[in-house]
């Protein structure tokens, strides 16, 4: 997931708070401590940003064509992504804390011999995203404890075998009110929606057109600061993909690699960001849910990659 600067709006408050859900359930707290970074063994194959700080990648330009080869190796790498992102069922529970989530998913990550992606990517201080309830997307793990009736989504990317596969899924805590699992439910059939329409030839606005339709329907919002992107051996490129009604140019291509990812949500479709830089919550307090896959475009219709065995 990208941020679309131009459609987000910027929180400098004093402190980083945990909103109430927009059905009042829970009380607002702050957020808790973020740990230090955790380590990478030297064997590890590392990207050129944990070494240097760069700034996210453009999603501006021609989408690459990836040979077999590259094919071969994203696929490698986005079933490792979903296998442990599947796997995060085996520890999710009333009382875990986001960063315990963290620290799981990290040695997985790395007992599989690959890096995640997310840590020093543009300065991010931890291995995975979670976003709880109204949080719409970045959310950085801390010893919050979570509670029942939450919902999370979890965002895994690893770069394996010098590719990167990206994923996420938003998981329900315990029990979740209605609304709240009306919300994952629907979000969900969306990214499989979208992804259903995908096949060589076909614009890639089609995907926002689609999901702003599905979202109307329900009576939701699609957020719009967010995108989709290429990916490869960069974590973000070409093409963009928006996740809501609009003209950009462009037409899939056999051979590309991108994600779909939309975040819906119960009430507005505006997100502020916080002053860590990253947290990008809810200006109303509602929650939003969020699903992802990276999709290759084949030579007759749409492969998604990022599926566990």
């Amino acid at each position: 997931m990208i941020l679309k600067s131009n459609v987000l709006k910027l929180f400098l408050g004093n402190s980083r708070l945990w909103a109430k859900k927009d059905l009042g359930i829970c009380e607002i707290v702050e957020l808790g401590n973020v740990s230090p970074e955790r380590s990478i063994p030297n064997h590890i194959h590392k990207p050129d940003y944990y070494y240097e700080f760069m700034e996210p990648g453009c999603t501006l330009g021609t989408p690459e064509i990836k040979s077999r080869k590259e094919i071969y190796s994203m696929r490698e790498s986005c079933k490792l992504a979903a296998r442990i992102l599947k796997s995060c069922t085996e520890i999710l529970k009333v009382g875990i804390t986001t960063d315990e989530i963290d620290a799981y998913v990290h040695e997985k990550v790395i007992s599989n011999g690959a890096y995640p992606s997310p840590l020093r990517y543009a300065g991010f201080p931890k291995s995975i995203c979670t976003s709880v309830n109204n949080v719409a997307c970045h959310g950085i793990p801390d010893d919050r404890k979570l509670c029942n009736g939450d919902i999370i989504n979890i965002d895994i990317t690893v770069f394996y075998n010098g590719f990167h596969g990206d994923c996420s899924k938003t998981f329900l805590v315990g029990d979740v009110d209605e609304r709240g699992k009306f919300l994952v439910k629907s979000t969900k059939e969306c990214l499989y929606g979208a992804i259903n329409i995908c096949a060589p030839g076909v614009s890639y606005n089609k995907i926002g057109k689609y999901i702003q339709r599905f979202a109307d329907s329900r009576n939701l919002k699609s957020i719009p600061a967010f995108i989709g992107h290429g990916i490869g051996s960069y974590f973000h490129g070409p093409p963009e993909i928006l996740h809501y009604d609009n003209d950009i140019e462009g037409v899939m291509l056999p051979g590309v690699t991108f994600t779909i990812e939309p975040i819906l949500s119960l009430g507005s479709a505006e997100v502020e960001l916080q002053e860590d830089g990253w947290t990008a919550m809810s200006t109303d307090l509602s929650r939003s849910a969020q699903f992802e896959h990276t999709v290759l475009i084949t030579q007759d219709g749409v492969e998604i990659l990022t599926v566990s065995d």
